[in-house]
């Protein structure tokens, strides 16, 4: 798909896109691209007046995202007002004992664009039960990231962190669109996105 053909969505999910994350010796391989991208996608999901939701998680103590801790904080700046929201979340699954999904529904949220980290755990797990739940569903592909995978020895071995990204977002099959780049990514307003959507939440 390109940015002239790909429906818009009108929510945008940023996934633990937190210091810890994308700073330090415990960033992300090339975390520089993935800020860059997600905060493209921020300023157009604003300008477009799209639901913004930042997910936080909240990890346990002595973790580098232990609430409260420089590397737990959001890595972007959070714009307030009733279209941007940040969901503190205790499961890689961004609904699991969250208010994320009442939230959805209450903006009338059709399609959702999944960005930040980790691909094959919080981004995934957001994503799959966004389309469990009937939304049409947006990761695209250079918006999200993770650690690299270490060998096992013996076993097998170690998986750069960009082909663990690929494999996690193909891994939701068919129903999810994992090909368009972050630029290809518009966003509406919520109530606004007719075209390409899959149905409504349950």
């Amino acid at each position: 798909m390109t940015a002239q053909t790909l429906p818009p969505v009108d929510t945008l999910i940023v996934v633990d896109v937190q210091s810890a994350f994308v700073t330090g010796d415990g960033a992300v391989p090339d975390a520089a691209r993935l800020v860059d991208r997600t905060a493209g996608l921020l300023a157009r999901a604003r300008a477009a007046g799209a639901l913004v939701v930042h997910l936080q998680n909240d990890g346990p103590p002595g973790a580098e995202d232990e609430p409260h801790t420089p590397g737990w904080e959001l890595h972007h700046p959070v714009v307030p007002g009733p279209a941007e929201a940040v969901v503190r979340k205790p499961y890689d699954d961004g609904f699991r004992e969250t208010g994320l999904g009442d939230l959805l529904a209450g903006h009338g949220t059709r399609a959702v664009a999944v960005c930040g980290v980790m691909s094959e755990m919080c981004v995934q797990a957001t994503a799959r039960t966004a389309l469990e739940r009937g939304y049409r569903v947006v990761v695209p592909f250079d918006a999200h990231a993770t650690q690299d995978c270490p060998a096992v020895p013996g076993v097998a071995d170690a998986v750069p962190a960009a082909v663990v990204s690929r494999v996690a977002a193909y891994a939701l099959g068919s129903d999810a669109e994992v090909t368009a780049p972050a630029a290809a990514v518009s966003f509406t307003a919520p109530g606004a996105s007719g075209d390409g959507v899959r149905g409504s939440a349950a």
